[in-house]
């Protein structure tokens, strides 16, 4: 199994949903673990969930950490 890029799943995930919300077809996506999800009309919004979730990971993924974190001392 080849191992797919947080935008290769974005693409394929995005792809799903066009196919779910045209009513081409129930949709199946492969997550990150692996793992094969099947979407259908009931669940449309676990797929819009999944699309809005890889996205923020590719918007993050170009920003530097939120957190600073600072030592200091007395001096003693």
């Amino acid at each position: 199994m080849a191992v797919l890029t947080t935008s290769e799943r974005l693409e394929e995930a995005q792809e799903a949903l066009h196919q779910l919300l045209t009513g081409t077809q129930a949709v199946a996506v492969t997550d990150q673990n692996g793992e094969r999800v099947e979407y259908r009309p009931a669940n449309r919004a676990a797929l819009e969930r999944y699309v809005a979730d890889l996205e923020a990971q590719l918007a993050g993924a170009h920003k530097p950490p939120h957190t600073i974190r600072f030592q200091t001392s007395k001096g003693l």
